[in-house]
């Protein structure tokens, strides 16, 4: 592995450290391990988990339910293959107690849009795969308090989006319970599912312009547990599987050859959740890929996460990505949020004969050369130990750290992405593959959305409004192991520019050897180096190698972003820019001496005028996909 800034003390805390995770034996042993730091933070009636003192903006008994139910998706499984699990009584007991209206440890009444309906995908599937330790153990009250919760909450609005498959999840285990139920609501959230469907295996998660984890960690995900449970000749099942085999390759792009997966989007804090993809796979007996490969893609995967500090001391999952870090949080993330990651542990729902676990772990065959992916918008780049995406943009919502999860320029498997924290900050924030604009020096703006994005060949092109009266048409090309980004400015007024490139581990002292020089910014910390250098912009630009700010990138708590920092004039402006990262070595010692050209810009914009596609994402509403 190549291991960036994982030597951090903390890592050993982390339920997965120094686990092999090559068989079945090793997976089961890291989902013991996961689950057995939680076990004192249960409450007496085994109903709630409670496991810090952060908030989210749901009530305190569904950020429990959370902590109690997400781990279920991890556990479940082993009842189908029979393993044995010694907390399957306290787990009964807590789904009793929890759904008991006369219980203080009650779980709340189910609202409109409500947490707990998401709480209630894991119940559903749990009760499906495991009716033998968590529903006949019940007294019949118990049961009957369980249905009545079931029904109601499967009554109740669901936001639009991913969530329209935790009604199908509850139904699931409803039907193999024997209980009556409107099926009609499960027939309509199935259609409006496909309503969110494209094509060649992607969604989008509801009706928005975006494209991030939840098609791999949610809309594949449930759809292919459907497709194991239901019953056979079932057209959504079908329909299902055929979409997970048309996305398998594509998703495969998202993972470098050391099993880290594209940091891109919302919900990073699910971690290993980004496996559940290939774990679903399994689940469903769907060999998308050869049986080696999902294998290899799921066991690298994991093996990625072990070498990460993503524990506290007591060995419980914390908010963040490959560190605590709550900057990076969504409001939806209690700390109960990170167990979304036994997902990854579907797969233990085979028995150890299965085709999965007997196949001998292979990677995919990989190539360098650019993939470019139209329904999310990105141009896949594939170097030793990184995969990046160049990227169209995507619609950021209202939600914090929007521009930074979604609108980058670039995005990366090895060093991440960094969210900005603070707003007046244009001289101090990274802006690691960000252009960001500010006319006082003070506040800043950057791509928040696009007015219009394309895909032509391996290159993207974006226009975009940082403010009312600026308009950047950004045009991405990819070129060998470096990337070029083109910048055309119209503008009403002047204004300060920062561009930075990408962000990697900052050692502690001043050992990382930096260039700052007019038009050139570096940073080397003795495993990666990244740099970004002007290809002739018609405002000079100065390299600055910035410190940014501690805990603001997913990947390494203390990172350094080379930028380019200039101003711009009233009216039309050219930036040109040539971006690098990579491991440290003869590769990147040969490829930082080959920087490539400015692109012939009149020969690009004749190519995006004859072959230039809209990006999937993009297409409003209604529109054609």
């Amino acid at each position: 592995m190549h291991d960036a800034a994982n030597n951090d003390p903390m890592t050993r805390f982390n339920p997965l450290y120094g686990n092999p995770l090559k068989t079945r034996a090793d997976v089961r042993k890291a989902l013991d391990d996961s689950f057995a730091p939680l076990l004192p933070y249960f409450s007496q009636s085994g109903a709630r988990v409670t496991l810090s003192g952060t908030a989210a903006h749901f009530d305190r008994a569904a950020a429990d339910l959370e902590g109690f139910a997400r781990p279920l998706w991890g556990i479940a499984p082993l009842a189908l293959s029979g393993d044995s699990f010694e907390h399957w009584p306290l787990l009964a007991k807590g789904i009793a107690n929890g759904t008991d209206p006369a219980h203080p440890d009650y779980w709340g009444d189910v609202r409109q849009k409500d947490q707990r309906l998401v709480e209630l995908a894991a119940l559903g599937f749990a009760l499906r795969l495991a009716p033998q330790h968590l529903w006949e153990p019940l007294s019949d009250a118990q049961k009957d308090n369980v249905r009545r919760y079931l029904l109601t909450a499967r009554e109740r609005n669901y936001a639009d989006n991913n969530w329209k498959f935790f009604r199908v999840m509850v139904d699931m285990a409803l039907d193999h319970l024997g209980v009556d139920f409107d099926r009609s609501l499960t027939k309509t959230f199935q259609a409006e599912l496909d309503g969110f469907y494209i094509a060649d295996g992607w969604y989008r998660d509801g009706d928005y312009r975006r494209i991030d984890h939840y098609i791999a960690f949610a809309m594949h995900f449930y759809g292919l547990i459907y497709a194991k449970l239901s019953k056979p000749g079932d057209a959504y099942a079908e329909r299902y599987r055929e979409r997970a085999r048309l996305f398998a390759g594509d998703f495969a792009s998202w993972f470098d050859e050391d099993g880290g997966a594209l940091a891109f989007g919302r919900s990073m804090t699910y971690r290993f959740a980004c496996g559940g993809f290939w774990a679903g796979l399994a689940f469903a007996d769907e060999e998308a890929l050869p049986w080696g490969e999902i294998k290899g893609l799921y066991l690298q995967h994991l093996r990625w996460w072990a070498q990460k500090p993503i524990a506290d001391r007591d060995g419980v999952l914390s908010i963040g990505y490959a560190y605590p870090q709550l900057t990076m949080s969504e409001s939806y993330n209690s700390a109960g949020s990170p167990y979304w990651a036994f997902k990854a542990f579907l797969p233990l729902a085979l028995p150890e004969s299965h085709p999965f676990w007997q196949a001998e772990e292979k990677l995919p065959e990989t190539s360098t050369k650019p993939r470019p992916l139209i329904h999310p918008g990105m141009v896949m780049m594939r170097t030793k130990g990184n995969v990046t995406a160049l990227s169209s943009g995507q619609e950021t919502l209202s939600m914090r750290g929007g521009s930074e999860k979604y609108a980058k320029f670039a995005y990366s498997s090895r060093y991440g992405f960094g969210v900005e924290v603070d707003e007046r900050g244009f001289k101090t924030n990274g802006f690691d593959n960000m252009l960001a604009f500010s006319d006082d020096g003070l506040h800043y703006r950057v791509r928040e959305t696009n007015e219009k994005a394309l895909l032509a060949g391996d290159n993207l092109r974006a226009t975009w409004k940082p403010f009312p009266d600026v308009a950047v048409e950004t045009t991405l090309v990819a070129a060998g192991d470096w990337h070029i980004r083109l910048h055309r400015i119209t503008s009403a007024r002047p204004f300060s520019v920062t561009e930075g490139g990408f962000a990697i581990n900052r050692n502690d002292g001043d050992s990382d050897a930096v260039t700052e020089t007019a038009g050139h910014a570096s940073a080397d910390c003795g495993t990666d180096i990244s740099a970004i250098i002007d290809l002739g912009s018609v405002i000079s630009r100065q390299g600055i190698a910035l410190k940014a700010m501690p805990n603001t990138n997913l990947v390494n708590a203390k990172t350094t972003v080379p930028q380019l920092r200039g101003d711009i004039p009233a009216g039309e402006t050219l930036l040109a820019c040539a971006v690098f990262v990579g491991l440290a070595g003869p590769e990147s010692k040969k490829a930082l001496a080959a920087i490539p050209v400015l692109p012939d810009i009149r020969a690009l914009d004749r190519l995006f005028a004859e072959h230039g596609v809209p990006v999937s994402s993009m297409a409003a509403t209604g529109e054609p996909r």
